[in-house]
């Protein structure tokens, strides 16, 4: 576990641009800000009412939420690199990584959710039958090239998100519902996006751990969020180059850890993985673990769903009714 620690608190610098948001920043210092200034910036995207329901369907006590973005060469291509080694990592996503993790979760009828940049399903076409193939599957938006939404205009991102939605939906035969920023990357303009272009989740905040409405401005949007969190995502766990090497069975307790307070809360578990991180040989031991730890600890209490089909629940339960156009507000 010390090795664990050690790799979170000395992550190299290409971790930090893998997984670490671009913070967006103003050129005048938080201290000389007015109040009003800091009320309204904070206001801007916030987590509004716990979506949690009283129980999960079938009265089961906890949701189980397995994500993969599923970047491959996309993580590269984003900062116009052209470094062969570096894609050839990205590759590996795609050519054994998503196939290993497809088997695993098809053979134990577990669902998940699939977040990819179209560029990388461009890419590598047979991944889209190889995730479809089990019925059980749902494909959700991660960008167009992995784009760094906060680096963006306005104008851009959306022109960015729209194609992405055009070619998931061309690529797979149905259109998206949900959507994750590019490393978590949502910019000031991200919502209204989201807002003007229909989705109806969104998987890339961090103000809870369960399911909530995000507020825009302090107004209610009918968009349920998926908490994420990087202690639940691989990236940062598992140092992709292998420069401070963590344990599979190290970070596999650490997710265990969080479940077993997710049960206990009955709330839910949101993990995010990617293929040519844990798809690797050793690192899927993480998950077969932790899946195998679920099955132990709660057995048929536990609710697998993909991102849409929890999304859609939580706003049933709460009758939270259809997300809000930008134009209405709701009384």
């Amino acid at each position: 576990m010390r090795r664990l620690v050690a790799t979170l608190l000395a992550l190299p610098a290409y971790l930090f641009a893998q997984a670490q948001p671009v913070p967006v920043t103003s050129a005048i210092p938080g201290w000389q800000w007015t109040m009003d200034s800091i009320t309204k910036t904070v206001d801007a995207v916030r987590a509004g009412r716990d979506l949690t329901p009283p129980r999960w369907p079938d009265g089961k006590k906890v949701a189980v939420l397995l994500s993969f973005d599923v970047d491959n060469e996309t993580v590269t291509i984003r900062y116009g690199e052209t470094s062969v080694g570096a894609l050839s990592m990205g590759q590996y996503g795609a050519r054994v990584g998503l196939g290993r993790i497809v088997a695993l979760l098809d053979a134990r009828r577990i669902p998940a959710s699939f977040f990819i940049p179209s560029v990388s399903l461009a890419l590598h076409p047979e991944m889209g039958p190889l995730i479809a193939r089990s019925g059980r599957h749902e494909f959700a938006v991660h960008g167009w090239v992995h784009e760094m939404n906060a680096t963006l205009p306005d104008s851009v991102e959306r022109a960015l998100l729209r194609r992405a939605v055009d070619d998931l939906t061309r690529m797979t035969g149905q259109r998206p519902v949900g959507y994750r920023a590019p490393s978590w990357n949502f910019s000031p303009n991200t919502l209204s996006i989201l807002r003007d272009m229909g989705f109806r989740y969104e998987s890339s905040l961090m103000a809870d751990e369960r399911p909530y409405e995000l507020n825009q401005q302090g107004v209610p949007t009918g968009i349920v969020e998926i908490p994420v969190e990087w202690i639940l995502d691989d990236a940062p766990l598992f140092d992709p180059r292998g420069e401070r090497y963590s344990p599979p069975r190290e970070v596999a307790q650490v997710w265990m850890d969080e479940f077993d307070r997710a049960y206990a809360e009955g709330t839910m578990f949101t993990l995010t993985l990617h293929p040519h991180i844990s798809g690797h040989r050793s690192r899927i031991v993480a998950l077969e673990l932790l899946l195998d730890h679920i099955k132990a600890k709660a057995g048929d209490d536990a609710w697998y769903a993909t991102h849409a089909a929890a999304a859609e629940y939580v706003r049933r339960e709460a009758r939270l009714g259809e997300p809000v156009p930008r134009a209405t507000r709701r009384p």
